[in-house]
């Protein structure tokens, strides 16, 4: 849960940073960018150490599962972002795709500690 904090925070953190610079509109897309992925990287987090310390086996499962519940997640959330909210779209994807690339780069990290803590 620790590692939860340290990302919300430091996306959070960037995000408001970047959006003051950016001004408003651009800054609330930019805000609007980092909110799907940080969302989903935290719960998906949650879910794999919980079920890390519970059923090691199932982590696969839930991966997978996890996984698919991703891409129908953020096919949405993307058009939805870009149809209905109608953000601009250069911040809204520039900062959806860093935040993206950085935050799964932290949960694999994250994941191999884990996974490597786990091991006698």
């Amino acid at each position: 849960m620790k590692a939860v904090g340290w990302m919300a925070g430091s996306c959070i953190g960037s995000g408001l940073a970047i959006a003051a610079l950016m001004g408003f509109p651009a800054g609330r897309d930019v805000l609007l960018g980092m909110a799907g992925p940080l969302t989903i990287a935290c719960g998906t987090w949650v879910l794999m150490e919980r079920t890390y310390r519970t059923n090691p086996q199932g982590m696969t499962s839930v991966m997978m599962g996890a996984f698919a519940g991703k891409l129908v997640f953020f096919g949405v959330y993307v058009a939805v972002m870009l149809r209905a909210i109608d953000v601009q779209p250069v911040p809204f994807i520039a900062s959806f795709t860093g935040y993206f690339i950085v935050l799964y780069g932290i949960e694999a990290l994250l994941l191999k500690r884990l996974l490597a803590g786990g091991r006698t």
